[in-house]
């Protein structure tokens, strides 16, 4: 018999996909369309690791499935290559970005093509190739004319070790996201996109995705919309600062408000202090600028210091005592809050700390435990408004507000702008120049690309400029007749694959970012995979795709239907891979070791639920190998052995189209590990049947079948049995197999129910529900008769079941 050979049949196949090029997708074919697409990988030097591969053969998984039901799907590929990584990796070898990203990205393919990924190699993709920046060139400058791309000085997050600025985003627990280096404060002009502006879009159209509800709960929690009202309070005692804004979903209390607490950021804060406070401010800021947000969200303890300055409440006209806290965030609403400590737990923790005055303004409900009241109820201590339900007395108060002039409705965001500029080499350069005024002037189209010269000098310094600024070649530039200083910040990478999806669609066009008619016709895209950045590079591209729409570049608002977001594959011993741990595997390796990729990708999707954490098992990897093996040699004998009448084959067709609508049904839920489990269970049955002998016709029909059920998992392996069992067309083309319901109609068989001893009820049931002796119990002790004798507290003492589900026997009291 003829022996499963990886090695061999691997190749063979591999080779044939990419001669026929039967993965290539066509252009406004006549069949439905099916857009799926992974992670934009960063080709690394360490190569793509088992984790990385999961998402992968997701992807072909969910891609060949659907090319087998009749789709044209589109199935591309590209490469994420600008970056830190790159950059720091030349400081260290003194090897170009340019040349150690061309290595990397040619181990990523042949990784790619030895996994059998049905990728459709023509539509390559290179964020650092300048025929494709010049479109992320352009894609700012159409950003720039709608005034959604702007140049702003703000203290923004500092790598010391990067020596560049950090998205909120980047910045985790305090420290950089991608070296570790604790970060820090500094103020510096940035270049910022205006995501704001669709921060209400972004929002409510979560709810129209078909995306796991944790990643959309991230999303909302990351936009945060608070709704309220926007109070003005007005210094007193003669300092320079005469108002103070603040915002407040709960205008309600502002009776109750005792102080104000400002950020430490705020530009009022120099201005409010006083010089006998101003040592302990100045001390107090600078330490809160070490700080990340998270770190002074989560700080238990409440800390800050008085300015020395007042205000006045505008309602109740009391004087309050202006305070500076780290807990307060100059990014949402206006810095500055208005603190209600009788019902707010932090304003309490602070007003208890440092002896502030709390004043009680909502009546808590009788059975209230005492503490920190947050919730609605009887207005108390609040002037006209005393007795009024507070959802009223809400919509009062914000109208006084209104008429006097001191305040107005409003809605804010915890969500900022998004930071785009970095200084650092290794990114595509920002298409702006300024003139003798320092004004910005965005490059024209017919000026791009600005391409990243190639230096020999790549290390950044303290002065917040990038490595070009270094480049008099580059840094000087004639733009409309006048001579003009190039930017030297690059673009953050997250906006080179904030609309890689669109180029995918049309990837050679060089007179267009990408053709609308081709964009229309493939996006948005059906199922997408990833794996990180849940709510950065999810939400710049969906921030993307309502720009594209609104200057009618595309005709969808939403780039994503469906989202599969991949749970890690970790190391043996639970813990994360890791290039700096030592414990990554590579997925050729594995693949040598004998295994074959058919093994390695079918292992991965059955591991355990895709969206699951999973740890990584030798000895699971060589039950999957196992099976495969048993599959291979059962075709083998069937090609082998003497036909004989089967019989009656009513069993194998059967199992067969009980297999086929398992696994059809799974795959269309994306359970990938039920459906191998369905296909395991299908290859037992089947050697349990072949005991009675082969017949030619339902034999070669079932094993065909299995063929096709297992080509999404296993393709390679799959192509040759489908070939070796007589087909000359390919599995794509043969399509998908459908199952016969009159297949599935269960045999029934009767449950005889005894309740001490005596026969008290009889039940028709499907026989395979009898082999779940859980669920047939419970069918027992639901049937109307048997609930009878077992209700009024009496209690089921002891069950058996007997002669496999046919008997089930009750003691009862």
């Amino acid at each position: 018999m003829k022996r499963y050979k990886p090695s061999e049949i691997e190749p063979k196949w591999q080779k044939r996909w990419e001669e026929s090029g039967v993965y290539k997708a066509e252009d406004f074919s006549e069949k439905p369309k099916k857009y799926v697409a992974g992670q934009f990988p960063y080709p690394s030097g360490a190569g793509l690791h088992v984790g990385h591969a999961r998402v992968y053969a997701i992807v072909d998984a969910v891609s060949r499935f659907y090319r087998q039901l009749g789709y044209n799907v589109l199935n591309p590929i590209g490469w994420d290559t600008f970056g830190l990584p790159a950059e720091n990796y030349a400081i260290k070898t003194g090897i170009s970005p340019q040349s150690a990203t061309k290595t990397n990205i040619a181990n990523f393919k042949k990784q790619f093509k030895r996994l059998g990924i049905s990728v459709d190699w023509s539509r390559e993709i290179n964020t650092s190739d300048p025929e494709y920046y010049k479109w992320t060139q352009w894609i700012f400058t159409q950003l720039f004319e709608k005034d959604l791309a702007y140049r702003a000085e703000n203290y923004q997050w500092w790598c010391p070790k990067d020596k560049t600025v950090l998205a909120n985003e980047q910045v985790e627990g305090g420290h950089c996201w991608r070296c570790g280096s604790v970060v820090e404060k500094r103020k510096m002009n940035q270049w910022f996109f205006k995501i704001t502006d669709y921060a209400e879009e972004l929002l409510a159209d979560l709810d129209q995705l078909d995306w796991p509800e944790k990643i959309k709960t991230m999303q909302r929690n990351w936009i945060g919309k608070s709704e309220g009202a926007e109070v003005e309070f007005e210094v007193v005692d003669g300092a320079d600062a005469r108002k103070i804004k603040i915002f407040t979903t709960r205008p309600d209390t502002i009776y109750g408000a005792t102080f104000l607490v400002l950020a430490p950021e705020h530009p009022l804060v120099n201005d409010l202090t006083n010089d006998l406070t101003r040592p302990e401010v100045d001390k107090y800021r600078q330490e809160a600028m070490k700080k990340s947000e998270i770190e002074r969200q989560e700080n238990k303890e409440k800390t800050g210091v008085f300015t020395g300055s007042y205000a006045k409440n505008p309602l109740s006209g009391e004087k309050m005592s202006i305070w500076v806290a780290d807990y307060v965030l100059m990014g949402y609403g206006e810095g500055a809050i208005m603190a209600v400590p009788a019902h707010d737990e932090r304003d309490l923790e602070f007003a208890e700390k440092f002896d502030l005055p709390v004043k009680e303004v909502i009546k808590p409900p009788a059975n209230f435990a005492g503490g920190c009241y947050t919730g609605e109820g009887e207005m108390i201590n609040s002037g006209r408004y005393d007795g009024k339900p507070s959802a009223q007395a809400r919509e009062l108060i914000v109208r006084l507000l209104e008429k006097n002039g001191q305040g107005q409705a409003k809605t804010t965001y915890k969500m900022r702008d998004w930071l785009i500029s970095r200084q650092r080499y290794w990114g595509a350069p920002i298409p702006v120049a300024y003139d003798a005024d320092g004004k910005p002037h965005a490059v024209p189209e017919d000026k791009l690309p600005v391409v990243l010269p190639e230096i020999t000098d790549y290390q950044p310094d303290d002065s917040g400029h990038s490595a070009l600024a270094k480049v008099p070649e580059f840094t000087q530039v004639e733009l409309n007749s006048e001579e003009m200083t190039r930017e030297t910040d690059t673009l953050d990478g997250f906006a080179c694959s904030s609309w890689y999806l669109l180029r995918y669609c049309d990837p050679r066009n060089e007179f267009n970012a990408w053709d609308k008619t081709k964009a229309d016709y493939w996006s948005p895209v059906d199922v997408y995979v990833g794996a990180d950045h849940a709510v950065t590079h999810q939400l710049y591209v969906r921030f993307w795709a309502k720009f594209f729409a609104d200057q009618g570049l595309t005709n969808f608002r939403e780039p994503i239907k469906s989202l599969l977001y991949s749970g890690y594959i970790n190391a043996e011993a639970g813990t994360k891979m890791s290039k700096s741990k030592g414990n990554t595997i590579d997925p050729l390796e594995v693949v040598d070791q004998g295994y074959g990729a058919d093994a390695l990708r079918t292992y991965i999707l059955f591991i355990g639920p895709y969206q699951m954490d999973e740890p990584w098992s030798t000895r699971g990897i060589g039950g999957v190998y196992r099976f495969l093996n048993r599959t291979w040699n059962l075709v083998q004998e069937f090609l082998e052995a003497p036909r004989d009448a089967l019989g009656d084959p009513e069993e194998l067709q059967k199992t067969q189209h009980k297999t086929i609508k398992k696994v059809t049904d799974d795959l269309r839920k994306n359970s990938f590990n039920t459906a191998i489990a369905a296909l395991m269970e299908y290859v037992n049955d089947l050697y349990k049947i072949k005991l009675r002998g082969f017949d030619e016709e339902y034999w070669r029909g079932a094993l065909t079948t299995l063929a096709q059920l297992l080509a999404p998992f296993a393709p390679h392996m799959a192509a040759e049995c489908f070939e070796l069992l007589g087909r000359s067309d390919t599995i794509e083309d043969a399509g998908w197999p459908s199952h016969d319901e009159k297949y599935l109609t269960s045999a029934q068989e009767e449950v005889v129910v005894q309740i001490n001893g005596k026969v008290r009820a009889r039940l028709t049931l499907p026989a395979e529900e009898l082999q779940d002796e859980k669920g047939l119990l419970e069918k027992v002790l639901a049937e109307p008769r048997v609930s009878e004798l077992t209700d009024g507290g009496k209690k089921v003492l002891k069950t058996i079941v007997v002669r496999g589900g046919k008997m089930v026997n009750l003691v009862v009291e």
